[in-house]
């Protein structure tokens, strides 16, 4: 922990007044770190489920059970903390797709996989989204709102390219795929995705191969 009141970090460099640079340079160790903690918990969440113990995020993160605490002081917290960073990722995405994709039907197609990887396999974080208790009964409308935009970002390109035929909204087009991966923890020979897959063709102008 930083002792502000000696000026001095753990390693004993000073934290001058008149030179942000380690300030700056402790803010983005913290950023690393919390960046870090959050992609170890995500991984422990898709093994053992969101009541995975702590001692094992801090483990692959490389940290002190502590350093979890003094940042989610509550399992809740850190379940949050993780849904908001992979819906982040999620809608990073789907501008680097379209800009790196052979299409918007490419690019549609693999940031779907995005979200159905998210909605299957987090065990128990997309259905954090519809709970009402504390900080969960908000992640739906933070869902939403993340989302939705980047997957109209990809379908207005398609529609304006001609690859897409209108009147699908992001919305429906995100319920639709969330409901087919309703019954995901049954599947046994990639159906989740195959669905999916068919769905997304049948949104094109001229059906593509879905292989």
């Amino acid at each position: 922990m930083i002792r502000l009141a000696s000026m001095r970090d753990n390693e004993g460099r000073t934290l001058t007044a008149n030179n942000g640079e380690p300030h700056a340079s402790k803010r983005a160790d913290a950023l690393r770190n919390a960046r870090t903690v959050l992609e170890a918990a995500a991984a422990v969440f898709v093994e053992s489920g969101v009541d995975a113990p702590i001692r094992q995020i801090a483990s692959r993160a490389g940290v002190g059970i502590a350093t979890i605490y003094r940042h989610y002081p509550t399992r809740q917290d850190l379940i949050v903390a993780v849904y908001r960073h992979q819906v982040e990722a999620c809608a990073a995405a789907a501008p680097e797709l379209l800009a790196s994709s052979s299409s918007a039907f490419a690019a549609l197609r693999s940031w779907v996989g995005l979200f159905v990887e998210f909605l299957t396999t987090k065990h128990g974080l997309a259905s954090a989204m519809s709970s009402d208790e504390g900080e969960f009964g908000t992640l739906h409308a933070y869902f939403l709102d993340r989302l939705v935009p980047a997957c109209s970002q990809i379908l207005d390109a398609g529609i304006a390219a001609g690859e897409f035929r209108p009147g699908v909204p992001a919305a429906l087009l995100l319920r639709a795929v969330g409901n087919l991966c309703v019954t995901s923890q049954f599947d046994q020979a990639n159906e989740t995705q195959n669905m999916v897959d068919v769905f997304l063709d049948g949104m094109t102008v001229v059906a593509s191969p879905s292989s």
